[in-house]
């Protein structure tokens, strides 16, 4: 009996760790299925599938330096990210800005969902005024342009929650992330 006992107990354990793995598999299926069904949603939406992976300012190429029209190319195999990201591409040797301040910028505006040039200062030949922290600007500017320095070109990715949010101006979509170049060609009046 002690052995037959021994052998239920073996047997009945190993009915239990099996019924442990086909419970790993109905967890994965479940797993795939959810996904599934919110990149279907999402597509429904008409927004993009996310690759599980957030950008970040390296993952932005940026050709041409301070002064020249800046080529944006966007990558394909990241999301856009959820917080502003703010990056110096060139440092200049001028005066840090400060909110209250005079600035005189350049820009180029890319827009993350359909990668396509939106807007320019540079294409214009026109220069944009503005007072940081005023409330001019989207606040992705206000917050992304305090200490930039005159003579420095700075990557902004502004998140939906600083730029426009759900409303769409100008061939803009909602919930859109905006990808700027600028160029600080004047800090202080």
């Amino acid at each position: 009996m002690r052995v037959l006992g021994k052998i239920g107990v073996v047997a009945a354990a190993a009915l239990v760790l099996a019924g442990c793995g086909s419970g790993d598999d109905n967890e994965a299926t479940a797993t795939s299925t959810a996904k599934s069904t919110v990149s279907s949603a999402q597509a429904k939406a008409g927004q993009p599938q996310s690759t599980g992976r957030e950008c970040t300012a390296d993952d932005i190429k940026v050709d041409g330096g301070f002064g020249v029209v800046p080529k944006i190319t966007i990558p394909d195999d990241c999301d856009p990210p959820k917080e502003l990201v703010v990056k110096d591409l060139v440092v200049g040797d001028g005066p840090a800005a400060a909110a209250g301040q005079q600035l005189t910028m350049n820009y180029s505006l890319i827009t993350w969902s359909d990668k396509k040039k939106l807007d320019s200062s540079f294409d214009r030949g026109e220069t944009f005024p503005l007072t940081l922290g005023g409330g001019q600007v989207i606040q992705g500017w206000d917050q992304g342009l305090v200490g930039v320095t005159q003579g420095s070109r700075r990557l902004l990715i502004v998140p939906p929650n600083l730029g426009y949010g759900a409303s769409s101006r100008g061939g803009m979509k909602p919930n859109e992330t905006l990808v700027f170049v600028t160029d600080a060609v004047k800090v202080g009046s």
